[in-house]
C-alpha cells in the first residue's frame, strides 16, 4: 500500500515568489518644469530598470499640462499613484522601488492596544454603583 499524497498549501514567498507589481505607468508633461526630473529619469535610468525587472510592464505616456505621476498596477486589481512633482531622478528611483516592492494593499491602521481594564475616564459601570432599587 502507498500512502496518500499530501500537497502543501502554497503561499507567496514559500517555495516560489510571485511579484505583485505587474505594471508601472509613467505620466509626464513635456513642457512643464515640474516634469524635468521625470524626463531625465525616463531617458537615463528607466531602461536599466526595465532590463532588471522583466516581470514589470513599463509604460511611458505624456500627459500635457499635468504634474508627473507614477501609477503602479498590481495583481490584486488595485493601484497606487505617486506624484513625483519637482523630484530629482534619484528620488524618483526611490518611489519606483517603493511601488515595485508594494503589494497594492492599503496600509493597515492599528489602534492602540488595550492595556488597562478601565479604558474610560469614569471606569467600568456596574449596577452596584448606583442607588439601591426598591421593588
Amino acid at each position: 500500500m502507498t500512502a496518500p499524497m499530501v500537497h502543501p498549501v502554497l503561499k507567496n514567498g514559500v517555495g516560489a515568489f510571485i511579484p505583485q507589481c505587474r505594471r508601472l505607468v509613467f505620466h509626464y508633461c513635456e513642457r512643464s518644469g515640474s516634469s524635468r526630473g521625470m524626463i531625465e529619469y525616463v531617458k537615463k535610468d528607466l531602461i536599466q530598470f526595465a532590463k532588471e525587472h522583466p516581470h514589470v510592464e513599463v509604460i511611458v505616456t505624456p500627459r500635457p499640462s499635468k504634474h508627473p505621476v507614477i501609477r503602479g498596477l498590481y495583481l490584486n486589481g488595485k493601484d497606487k499613484v505617486v506624484c513625483v512633482r519637482n523630484m530629482e531622478p534619484k528620488d524618483i528611483a526611490g518611489k519606483v522601488e517603493l511601488l515595485k516592492e508594494s503589494s497594492g494593499n492599503r496600509m493597515k491602521v492599528f489602534k492602540k492596544p488595550v492595556i488597562s481594564t478601565t479604558e474610560s475616564v469614569r471606569g467600568i459601570w456596574s449596577p452596584f454603583h448606583s442607588a439601591p432599587h426598591k421593588i
